[in-house]
């Protein structure tokens, strides 16, 4: 069904052709009415405009509207399609955008896993040191250390401070193996030159906990020389200033200088012996664990 047109949509001829139509209609509107009256005439003898000779039963076409404004309809159409399609696409992006937003929102929201500290702050096992040489000079084996871990391990040894106890270690005998030395505060390289180093780390003998002594195998007096000697059952005795602390031997290990979860606290009354090992080779290390007695 073609669309209303307007006066202004409509051609020249358009225009003439629908006023011809009006013309017509009025003058055979006239005649109908001369006959009702008695003033019939003959119609084919009355006169009439010139302009008025068109055959009412043609048929006649509108004027096709003019190619210029079909072309420039094309235009707005395709421009309100290419609209169309940019909005949805706006909208598309802006979604997408939104989505990325949050969900980066979201993960900056989630917690890291929290890793509880290390009670013992250590990167290796104390007691490393180079095997002596034909002149019997050592030194402290820095090989073991990841060379960016250097600092830490300078770091835990300024901080080898005093460990105040309410009953201070002061010796340990180990009578199996015919081992009677002081205890001194400390498991660094100097503190170790001097007797059995106790780590900063270690809780009060006879509490729970772990109390955790290093010393050398073959150099400063070789006070931990027979640890891979000891067995299940034997006695490792701390004394302090008012009593003395009995231990029995559990078991011994061979471990890696970098093993240092052998140092861990425990729910018991624990002890920890640790020296070098092999004995001249000192690359691996010993831990004997022992508990307290009844």
């Amino acid at each position: 069904m073609s669309r209303k047109k307007y006066a202004d949509d409509l051609t020249e001829e358009e225009l003439r052709f629908r006023l011809m139509q009006k013309k017509i209609s009025g003058r055979e509107a006239r005649i109908l009415s001369y006959r009702a009256s008695g003033r019939a005439i003959n119609e084919e003898s009355a006169p009439i405009n010139q302009e008025l000779q068109w055959a009412p039963n043609e048929t006649r076409t509108e004027a096709a509207v003019p190619q210029p404004r079909r072309k420039l309809d094309k235009i707005l159409l395709l421009i309100e399609i290419a609209a169309v399609i940019g909005v949805i696409a706006m909208l598309v992006a802006g979604s997408q955008i939104l989505t990325n937003l949050n969900r980066e929102a979201a993960r900056s929201m989630i917690l890291p896993t929290l890793t509880p500290t290390p009670l013992i702050q250590a990167v290796v096992l104390p007691s490393g040191h180079t095997p002596p040489d034909e002149s019997g000079a050592v030194s402290f084996n820095e090989s073991e250390i990841p060379e960016h871990l250097r600092d830490m391990v300078e770091s835990v040894t300024l901080a080898q401070s005093s460990i105040e106890f309410d009953e201070q270690i002061v010796r340990i005998r180990i009578p199996s193996i015919n081992v009677d030395a002081p205890v001194i505060k400390g498991d660094d390289w100097e503190s170790l030159k001097n007797g059995v180093g106790l780590n900063l780390y270690s809780t009060e003998p006879g509490k729970p906990g772990n109390v955790i002594l290093s010393g050398h195998n073959d150099i400063f007096g070789e006070v931990f020389r027979y640890l891979d000697q000891l067995k299940p059952g034997e006695e490792i005795v701390l004394l302090t200033e008012k009593k003395a602390y009995t231990y029995t031997v559990q078991g011994t290990q061979i471990v890696q200088p970098n093993q240092v979860e052998v140092l861990g606290q425990t729910e018991e009354p624990t002890i920890t012996l640790v020296s070098c090992y092999p004995y001249l080779v000192d690359t691996q290390r010993i831990v004997v664990k022992g508990k307290l007695r009844d």
